[in-house]
């Protein structure tokens, strides 16, 4: 497809300059500004096993490495309270946030204190759910995300989550055993594996439909520049070519069960919450080492390094470790036309009161492309809304702005010490300095 072509084109050379960072010397990130909303996102990044396909900063789970992490996230939060911040939603990724139930409890508890939160969003993985969960989590967690990835036996096995997580039979139990329990279950599947024929997807999506998800969120596979041959090793090369069919597929299959919410979101319920908490607010805070602000134009980077987020927090300062440059006013109305198009509309007086200028004017090329291109639905004068084909559109430039990230998180990845990179392929403890009595867990 032509137009996919173009905008992956644009986007691979534009978010390179957009999402670079370079290192800083800061104690914490900027405050909050008068009249503006925020969304405080937390990351916990430890996992059972570490999928070749993800590139956010993760680690093997050790248990008091772990335990050590999650106090250091709680005093980052207090840190953050006292700049003067207040979120109404919280959102928590990995990693795998429900490695420890009793540590994610008390820090949403410490974050219910801290802050007006109304509703929370955690990421899970299948063999977490159960009642356990269900009786920490019902009343701390609206939405429940559970990454499944497939429900194809030879899919998970090749990805590696066959004998991690259970045969795709096995999986389909376990989110009917939590259904019914959240506001929101969310179920994430990949499409486009090399090796996933239109009746492999079909299949899951079927499965899908079955299950008691109410949500589900397809998302492409994708990789960042380093792990494109790893992955093509593993799994084959990808074929954007076909990912337009099956992204059609997709959304035709759902219908009428599960109807688009954002570019890559389908949901049975017209108040589910959705799965990108920046389609909802512009700005966010995050906390936790590898997590990322963006503030008043300009994206901060946390330290991905175990050691020195532990020695950063210890000595009363957060994370931050890198900051891009500050967006110019072209940068900021394109970065809101595509959040506010991602969850599938542009409010232009919004637009209009924020940037003091008609989008018409404002983003005239970008708009005449995506109307040329046939992505535009309508327009009445205060949203713009999109075809199916502008959804997928808007579902490439997302692809390829997680594959820029993708790419810095590996370079950030390859900066840590030889002894913190070994806890990516075993669960040995890193040392960390002395800060209390006893010798803290490396974490």
């Amino acid at each position: 497809m032509l137009s996919e072509r173009i905008v992956t084109g644009a986007l691979r050379v534009l978010n390179k300059q957009y999402l670079h960072q370079e290192p800083v010397d800061m104690e914490s990130v900027p405050g909050p500004r008068p009249g503006h909303g925020y969304v405080l996102y937390a990351h916990v990044p430890f996992c059972e096993r570490l999928c070749l396909y993800c590139s956010f900063n993760r680690y093997l789970f050790q248990e008091q490495r772990a335990r050590e992490y999650f106090k250091r996230l709680r005093r980052e939060m207090h840190m953050v309270a006292d700049l003067g911040y207040d979120f109404p939603s919280l959102y928590i990724g990995g990693g795998t946030p429900t490695i420890l139930l009793d540590e994610l409890a008390e820090t949403i508890d410490l974050a219910r204190d801290l802050f007006s939160i109304e509703e929370v969003s955690s990421e899970t993985s299948p063999n977490h759910l159960g009642p356990e969960l269900v009786s920490v989590l019902k009343e701390r967690v609206q939405r429940l995300s559970v990454g499944i990835q497939s429900f194809d036996d030879g899919i998970l096995r090749q990805v590696d989550r066959y004998d991690k997580y259970g045969s795709g039979e096995e999986i389909f139990g376990h989110i009917n055993s939590v259904a019914g329990q959240f506001h929101s279950l969310n179920v994430d599947l990949i499409f486009n594996f090399p090796s996933q024929t239109e009746e492999m997807l079909a299949r899951d999506i079927e499965l899908l439909k079955q299950s008691g998800a109410n949500q589900t969120t397809f998302y492409p596979l994708m990789a960042s520049p380093r792990t494109r041959a790893e992955l093509a090793r593993q799994v084959g090369h990808i074929d954007y070519a076909r990912e337009a069919v099956y992204y059609r597929i997709i959304a035709e299959s759902l219908s009428p069960d599960f109807q688009p919410t954002s570019a890559w979101t389908y949901s049975r319920e017209t108040d589910a919450m959705i799965d990108e908490y920046i389609v909802d607010y512009g700005e966010y805070v995050g906390v936790g080492s590898g997590a990322l602000s963006f503030l008043d134009g300009r994206i901060f980077g946390n330290t991905f390094s175990l050691r020195d987020y532990i020695a950063r927090i210890d000595a009363g300062q957060m994370s931050v470790a890198k900051a891009g440059n500050p967006y110019s006013k072209t940068a900021m109305r394109r970065y809101r036309f595509v959040t506010d198009l991602f969850g599938l509309k542009l409010d232009k007086k919004r637009f209009e009161r924020d940037f003091g200028i008609p989008v018409e004017r404002g983003l005239a090329a970008e708009l005449a492309f995506m109307r040329a291109a046939g992505g535009i639905a309508g327009d009445d004068g205060e949203f713009i809304t999109l075809t199916e084909k502008g959804r997928y559109l808007l579902m490439v430039m997302m692809r390829e702005t997680l594959a820029t990230s993708n790419d810095l998180r590996d370079h950030a990845r390859d900066e840590l010490p030889p002894d913190e990179r070994m806890l990516l392929i075993e669960a040995e403890p890193c040392s960390v300095p002395r800060t209390e009595p006893q010798r803290a867990a490396a974490v």
